[in-house]
């Protein structure tokens, strides 16, 4: 029912650099494999740039909300935009935050969905928190964002790679929402508030295939 349209819009691949620090962390033998397993994968660097991933989770977890919400943007912003079909052979690909890692790059959903998975492992809740399908008035593209609301009633702060700062949605006239989910629920965009209720997010099939990669993944 609800296909992406992929956001074509030219933005430029960022260096990362990973500071020596993070590669000390305490990360588990879990992550340390998966880690292997990237360099082995994507390439060397691969590795690195996931044990950074873990380091900013555990150096995140103390911090604010608004903190997190700063730290875990700016963290997946480094990563470059690339088009499904360049960088996967495929039309439509969500890809796991391990994938969008191990490649260094990915689409407006890749962003969304790795920031989405690191909030939620920080320990905010799944009810403050909603990707976001719009239409960039500007670019004239689909594109996905991240919306954190801090209380139900509250206008949210979005979470973007092309507008990289964190602003509040009132301040983003160029998005049009269209559907947002979450872990359990989908909404269709009304003019005002929070959007329509129609089922669960399982509807989407590349979201349920997408948590099953991602489940396999870690779990072995």
């Amino acid at each position: 029912m609800f296909k992406s349209t992929k956001l074509n819009a030219c933005v430029l691949f960022a260096v990362f650099l990973i500071p020596q620090w993070f590669l000390y962390a305490e990360v588990s033998d879990k992550y340390k494999k998966l880690a292997k397993e990237a360099a082995a994968t994507y390439g060397s660097g691969a590795d690195k740039r996931i044990l950074a991933w873990r380091r900013m989770i555990e150096e995140t977890k103390p911090l604010s909300v608004v903190d997190q919400l700063t730290e875990v943007n700016n963290f997946f912003n480094q990563m470059g935009f690339v088009d499904d079909i360049d960088l996967w052979g495929k039309e439509d690909y969500w890809a796991t935050p391990i994938e969008f890692l191990g490649m260094q790059a990915g689409d407006c959903e890749d962003f969304t969905i790795a920031k989405y998975f690191a909030l939620r492992e920080l320990g905010v809740p799944d009810e403050k928190l909603r990707l976001v399908y719009v239409k960039s008035l500007t670019l004239n593209q689909h594109h996905m964002v991240v919306a954190y609301y801090h209380k139900p009633t509250s206008i949210p702060v979005l979470l973007d790679n092309i507008d990289k700062a964190l602003k509040p949605a009132s301040r983003r006239n160029d998005l049009l929402p269209i559907y947002s989910f979450n872990a359990e629920n989908l909404w269709l965009s009304k003019e005002k508030g929070r959007g329509v209720l129609v089922g669960g997010s399982s509807r989407l099939s590349l979201w349920t295939d997408l948590n099953d990669r991602l489940l396999n993944t870690i779990s072995n």
